[in-house]
């Protein structure tokens, strides 16, 4: 085992295909599959399950990544202290839900790096995406949200995926709307206030299921729908057609500024969103990750909601 073959291995995932990993590494692709696949021999066991569509990590191949990206963060601290080596760059790589919490903390974990290089990726993206990217360890941290709906479904999903859940807060549902729609002003709404107006929702392509949606109380009908793929393009909505969305109620002003409001939705349901972050069970976090949760927990703290030990 040498530690080219880790970096190898580690460029693999990050790119989750052995051509592309082969391109940016600057060899050819016979010469990294047989690098990784010595290595498998070597071990005794696959590192990865290989298909027409790419590469995942085996069971094996996840706890085994977690420890050679140990051992290639430690190698590279000795040659920087010892051989005047300069610092790698910095990674860390996080798929979110379209939370602005989220882009809040990872803006923090980026201005903390003082690194001089650094490859930082935030995927902010669909359910099952999520749940994919981190199985397969494209992504070291997930976020998404567990309610007493979801949960069944979600949970099962995550376990199949040898994933787990750590919670960060609880919210009750609130909206999302226009500093200039009506309802702004209001201490809370109802659902009935909120009927002539289009609800904002995010599309989950295949996986278009109630389960899989980031909005809480998915399956209330609305008379006026509109999906929409990413967060700017809603916050765009709201504004210009006086839309809504259903949420968690934590807003940014710093990121989104004055044009967008937060309100309490009051519902006959008790239903609550517990928002967390997942983890594959085999994987050590880096330290940018670890710093990541980190802020997190500190933005949430700042936004006054209680964060679940």
């Amino acid at each position: 085992m040498t530690l080219q073959q880790l970096k190898y291995v580690i460029k693999a995932v990050e790119y989750g295909s052995i051509t592309e990993a082969a391109k940016q590494l600057y060899i050819t692709q016979p010469s990294l599959s047989s690098a990784v696949k010595e290595l498998e021999n070597e071990l005794g066991f696959e590192i990865f399950s290989r298909s027409t569509t790419g590469i995942t990590l085996t069971v094996d191949g996840a706890e085994f990544l977690s420890y050679a990206r140990q051992v290639v963060e430690q190698a590279e601290l000795l040659e920087q202290r010892y051989m005047g080596k300069k610092p790698s760059r910095q990674l860390c790589s996080v798929s979110t839900q379209h939370y602005a919490f989220s882009v809040n903390a990872f803006v923090e974990l980026v201005k903390e790096s003082n690194a001089e290089e650094y490859e930082f990726i935030l995927r902010e993206t669909r359910t099952h995406d999520i749940i994919q990217d981190v199985s397969n360890m494209r992504s070291e941290i997930g976020i998404l949200y567990l309610s007493r709906f979801n949960e069944k479904v979600i949970s099962k999903l995550l376990k199949e995926n040898r994933l787990e859940f750590h919670p960060l807060f609880e919210a009750v549902p609130h909206v999302f709307v226009s500093a200039s729609n009506p309802l702004s002003a209001k201490k809370a709404v109802t659902l009935e206030d909120l009927e002539e107006f289009p609800c904002l929702s995010f599309e989950q392509g295949e996986f278009n299921s109630f389960y899989f949606s980031e909005e809480i109380l998915s399956t209330i009908y609305h008379k006026k729908s509109i999906h929409v793929s990413d967060r700017a393009t809603l916050f765009n909505l709201l504004i210009g057609l006086n839309g809504y969305t259903i949420c968690t109620g934590v807003l940014s002003s710093d990121l989104n500024g004055d044009n967008i409001v937060s309100v309490p939705l009051v519902t006959a349901s008790d239903e609550k969103m517990r928002v967390g972050w997942i983890v594959n069970s085999k994987a050590v976090l880096s330290s940018a990750a670890e710093r990541y949760i980190e802020h997190l927990k500190k933005l949430i703290l700042d936004y006054g909601f209680d964060v679940i030990p």
